[in-house]
């Protein structure tokens, strides 16, 4: 993939994961214990009506969807942040979801000429095309690959 041909407009289709039950509760136990993260009883009788990913796992999923679709196909320098994340729908045991970017800017670094920065919108899609996740975030590239 050549990143130094993207364009505002462009889209970077990165893949799929399917999320289930066992990774949800893992995740939860470990980071974010909430009743409708950990607890299917809970999460039935909570405004979910059944068990829901924390929105951080649902990032950690795009995050590698992001990595292995398109930051490893480039010299990642990491990122300076994200500016927004909405988590839009809750994600459930057994969905599938897609991720991809678009970008909005690539452009120079104007003080280190050796590096791009691209800002993106980056979104999550369950299996029925609903947007469960978006966030638009700022990633350094270096201008050359090795």
């Amino acid at each position: 993939m050549d990143v130094q041909q993207l364009a505002p407009g462009d889209t970077v289709t990165l893949g799929e994961v399917r999320v289930t039950e066992a990774e949800i509760l893992d995740f939860a136990r470990r980071y974010d214990p909430q009743p409708f993260h950990v607890d299917e009883a809970a999460a039935r009788a909570s405004v979910y009506g059944g068990l829901i990913a924390s929105g951080w796992h649902t990032c950690a999923l795009f995050m590698r969807l992001l990595a292995d679709g398109l930051l490893n196909h480039t010299v990642s320098l990491g990122s300076p942040g994200v500016e927004e994340v909405r988590w839009q729908r809750p994600v459930r045991p057994g969905d599938t979801l897609r991720g991809s970017v678009e970008v909005v800017e690539h452009r120079s670094s104007r003080s280190k000429p050796d590096r791009a920065i691209l800002v993106s919108r980056g979104t999550l899609t369950n299996q029925d095309g609903e947007i469960v996740l978006s966030l638009l975030a700022t990633n350094l590239l270096g201008r050359e690959r090795d």
